[in-house]
């Protein structure tokens, strides 16, 4: 059933007392009504080509149905600057930098991971549009910026910033220079939200996107160990994003591959992680713990190369799963014509069914799991940035 913004407010009233209001009212934006002649309409996508206007509420609505779309609004031009379309990418045949990756992998910290996600869902909410969402954002910027501080790699050019966007929670972008501009990105997203009632109800938001946002920072925390590429000497530019507003249809990263295509930056290759943390529905089905490797809507040499990189560097296998169109930011590097490949946490028919909810919590999760995707994570941005791309 189509829950319209008249009867989410009307079941607002009775399911939210009026002091549990009066108490985040002024750290959250409450949406105005999407119904009636002054709804502001937004143009969404659903699959390439297929474009349709909506109010806030109608995409609050899909998401509820599991479907994917892409907010185009102020994005329509993606795609249609960047000159990289056409080049086919090369990526190396198999990883070749075990012995430095090896004793930079047993440094990766459950703990660190757990004590990074435990602070990013203490925020009530992460939903972009909030005050709490800004409030993270912030606290993420802070965070990053002091790991590359004590790596001393800002002494050698690395820099970190937000990259601002007008619904106030603004997306992080770490930058590591190398010798070269072709740029290797990793990414994840930082914002979460409540489908029942985003501007109101908690969103701690653990497995979607936490998991993947301290999973990829783990990573660059580590890689920050290695003299040679703190030093600017890997081949090529790393870029560690995490991403504001992927809930409001890949709000963030259409923006940064937006600038980015017409600026002429040559992203060589972008990875998403997006919810590495849950198992639970994989092990009750009786399958392998695994990671789970999407096939469709992506680049499919540098999938493959991912491919080697989980059988080089993980102690589990991966299995060939689908998402469908737009599921994750790297949709929006991919249609600004940057090779992109995504990762989750498992077969996606056994992924986590408590995003979205109050209930996406840490408890569900498995830190040994996302400690397999942090090893993909740093094992892969290592190769690519040592690489020949």
């Amino acid at each position: 059933m189509k829950l319209t913004t008249l009867s989410v407010l009307a079941l607002s009233a009775s399911a939210i007392n009026a002091r549990f209001v009066e108490k985040h009212e002024t750290d959250q934006v409450v949406l105005t009504s999407d119904s009636g002649e002054d709804a502001t309409k937004y143009l969404i996508e659903l699959s390439p080509g297929e474009t349709r206007l909506v109010i806030e509420e109608d995409k609050w609505d899909l998401k509820r149905q599991n479907i994917n779309f892409m907010d185009i609004t102020d994005t329509q031009s993606l795609g249609s600057y960047n000159i990289h379309t056409s080049k086919k990418r090369v990526f190396p045949a198999a990883p070749v930098h075990q012995t430095s990756l090896e004793p930079l992998l047993k440094t990766l910290s459950k703990s660190k991971m757990r004590a990074h996600l435990e602070k990013f869902t203490s925020f009530y909410t992460r939903y972009y549009k909030s005050t709490y969402g800004a409030q993270s954002s912030a606290w993420l910027l802070e965070t990053v910026t002091e790991m590359v501080g004590a790596a001393g790699a800002d002494k050698h050019g690395a820099h970190v910033k937000h990259f601002p966007h007008s619904w106030g929670q603004n997306s992080v972008i770490a930058t590591i220079p190398g010798q070269s501009d072709k740029t290797v990105v990793i990414g994840a997203h930082q914002d979460s939200i409540n489908l029942f009632l985003p501007a109101f109800l908690p969103a701690p938001g653990a497995d979607d996107d936490g998991s993947g946002t301290v999973t990829i920072l783990e990573a660059l925390r580590v890689l920050l160990a290695d003299e040679s590429v703190v030093a600017g000497n890997a081949t090529n530019t790393i870029e560690f994003h995490w991403y504001s507003a992927e809930e409001g249809g890949l709000l963030g990263s259409q923006a940064i591959f937006s600038a980015y295509e017409k600026e002429g930056r040559d992203v060589r290759a972008m990875l998403q992680q997006d919810m590495t943390g849950y198992v639970q529905k994989t092990l009750d089905a009786g399958e392998p713990e695994s990671v789970g490797v999407i096939t469709d809507f992506v680049d499919p040499a540098l999938t493959e190369f991912i491919k080697t990189i989980v059988t080089e560097y993980c102690d589990i296998p991966y299995v060939e799963t689908k998402c469908g169109y737009a599921c994750s930011d790297h949709a929006s590097a991919s249609k600004a014509g940057y090779p992109s490949a995504f990762v989750i946490e498992s077969d996606f028919k056994y992924s986590d069914d408590k995003i979205h909810t109050q209930d996406d919590k840490i408890e569900y999760l498995s830190f040994d799991h996302m400690l397999q995707h942090a090893r993909l994570t740093l094992g892969l941005v290592y190769e690519l940035a040592f690489a020949e791309l």
